[in-house]
């Protein structure tokens, strides 16, 4: 007997077989489309010979780009929205990119409420109805793993938030990251000789692990553990981890009020002060003042830190206080890896490009050069991986000119460390520069230094417990 056909049911099936298949086209097709419109504009820009108008020009063909970009992340979404919020960062990318790319912080399509229930429930073993109180229905915000949901437990005042994984991303998001390993290999042999394919497995090593909430939650206990354990009042806040709702796909936390920084601007134009005036500007330098601080503490001396500051994880609360979210992404750092880090931020701010070649070896950072004036390039090499201010006189990034020292050089990153530190560690557009790191490198290198010591209780009194 033959059974009669499910035409909706094939065609669902048929869908969820072809989807990885579709994607990689798209993916290649709008990636092919945006490489060629660089690579015809560098010939074109070859026979202007005017400094102020090529300038023009690359910002023009960067909002082309930017808008090409935006358009190719946002559609594809998933991993495609990390990839937005990696290179959308103003110490990495041009200035148009980044005005175009940072608003596509979670702007994830939310699953189904349906979906979401059905697999909470059957992650915690226990219905929805059972574990809340209360439960929205309506996300607080969906990004391209999981989304969150605010509820309240039974017999509790306090809201918490419910992290709950998209069912099915991962082999999505897989499919994803290994098109991008192979434009990665295609750009570094044919343009850039730096090391992207390392780059892209340490995004799919720690993409991987953001898949497992087990293992997020003890990396945010951790964490936790330690900012408050070395300061009297820790720098950012940290949420609490309901330990005995936590699984691979959900994870339980704490909910902490707060707009994101983000929106801090109009938050501030809203209650009528001024954006460019003096509280302002105090109420930002406390915001940088605490994440400079957590950051410095977690790098340079736990070595263990979050690896994932982008905009959309970071909230402002009341006071300017800070709080920190999103676990998934951490980083251990070895002691000859921090050290090495360390040394290199001294060695920028020092302008000693002898230095930075040897800190680029302790990183395991190998890199290759037949240039003229080989020091200074390495130094300017560690400038603008480092740095997220702009050298004097230069008004935007083209790591694609000729000029370029990531096109100078060859950078193979034995360690994998580059993406680590250099798109998260440094904390890019959040944390600041160079030169607002060094004392802390110097605190680190030099703990026993009184001087150092009394200027950062000087500076740091109130978070440091004087250990």
């Amino acid at each position: 007997m033959i059974l009669p056909l499910d035409l909706k049911d094939f065609q669902e099936k048929l869908s969820i077989k072809l989807r990885p298949w579709q994607r990689s086209f798209e993916f290649w097709a709008r990636t092919i489309d945006i490489y060629t419109g660089y690579k015809v504009f560098q010939l074109k820009v070859c026979f202007e010979k005017d400094v102020k108008k090529q300038e023009a020009m690359w910002e023009r063909q960067h909002e082309l780009a930017a808008d090409k970009i935006y358009n190719m992340c946002a559609d594809l979404g998933g991993f495609f929205l990390k990839v937005a919020q990696i290179v959308g960062k103003p110490d990495l990318a041009p200035a148009a990119w980044v005005r175009r790319l940072v608003t596509l912080c979670d702007q994830a399509p939310a699953t189904p409420y349906n979906v979401i229930k059905a697999e909470l429930e059957r992650e915690l073993s226990q219905s929805v109805d059972e574990l809340f109180d209360t439960f929205d229905a309506n996300p607080l915000g969906s990004a391209s793993i999981a989304q969150v949901h605010r509820a309240r437990l039974w017999g509790d005042k306090n809201d918490v938030v419910v992290k709950v994984q998209h069912p099915g991303v991962q082999h999505l998001m897989m499919t994803d990251i290994h098109n991008l390993q192979a434009f990665a290999l295609f750009i570094q042999k044919t343009d850039i000789k730096f090391d992207l394919y390392s780059i892209t497995k340490e995004m799919e090593k720690q993409i991987g692990y953001e898949f497992n909430f087990l293992r997020e939650a003890d990396a945010m206990e951790r964490i936790r553990n330690f900012l408050y354990a070395n300061n009297k009042k820790s720098p950012v806040s940290v949420p609490r981890v309901v330990r005995n709702l936590v699984t691979r796909k959900v994870l339980v936390m704490e909910c902490i009020n707060g707009i994101p920084i983000m929106k801090l601007g109009d938050e501030i134009a809203k209650r009528g002060i001024n954006p460019a005036g003096k509280v302002a500007a105090a109420a930002k330098q406390n915001i940088l003042k605490s994440l400079t601080l957590a950051y410095g503490q977690m790098i340079l001396k736990s070595g263990f830190f979050h690896a994932d500051p982008h905009p959309g994880n970071i909230l402002i609360c009341r006071g300017s206080e800070v709080a920190l979210l999103d676990y998934g992404q951490v980083k251990d750092l070895p002691n000859q890896l921090r050290l090495g880090y360390a040394n290199l931020i001294l060695a920028i701010a020092d302008k000693d490009p002898l230095r930075a070649i040897e800190s680029f070896r302790e990183l395991g950072i190998i890199t290759l050069t037949k240039c003229e004036d080989e020091q200074n390039e390495m130094l300017k090499l560690a400038t603008t991986m480092f740095d997220t201010k702009l050298p004097p006189g230069v008004m935007m990034l083209q790591p694609f000119s000729e000029d370029s020292s990531i096109k100078r050089i060859s950078v193979e990153d034995k360690c994998c460390i580059t993406i680590s530190i250099y798109h998260r560690s440094s904390i890019l557009i959040t944390i600041g520069d160079v030169e607002s790191w060094t004392w802390l490198v110097q605190v680190f290198i030099w703990p026993h230094d009184l001087g150092y010591t009394a200027w950062f209780s000087k500076e740091f009194g109130s978070h440091s417990s004087g250990r």
